[in-house]
């Protein structure tokens, strides 16, 4: 029970070219936004279709995942947990950020439309 206690499922589109950063200790992390969406009726019977944007980050064999098979627009499946954190920005406001930290993700559909990974 303590595994849901911060726990996040995203299932959506990845919203750019993932950013991939070997870190001095040869660590590898990607950062990317992913798109969900979710689809309801307004008061008129309209169908509106409403985007989230969410900051992954992925660290290690996760980051490498992602760097070869997480392009721009692939669907993919991410669970992980939420890290929140502060910085200062270059004019000196603190800036607080939250992030999905993923710790496994699952390759959905396909990246070229043919039905192949690559």
């Amino acid at each position: 029970m303590s595994t849901l206690r911060n726990h996040v499922q995203l299932i959506g589109n990845v919203g750019q070219e993932p950013t991939i950063t070997n870190l001095e200790s040869g660590k590898k992390v990607a950062r990317f936004s992913l798109a969900t969406n979710e689809y309801y009726k307004n008061d008129k019977g309209e169908k509106v279709q409403n985007t989230e944007w969410h900051t992954v980050v992925a660290w290690g064999k996760t980051a490498e995942i992602i760097e070869k098979y997480a392009g721009k627009g692939k669907e993919i499946g991410v669970t992980g947990k939420l890290k929140s954190r502060s910085y200062d920005d270059k004019d000196g406001i603190k800036r607080y950020v939250t992030e999905v930290e993923a710790n496994e993700i699952l390759l959905l559909g396909t990246k070229n439309g043919n039905g192949s990974a690559d």
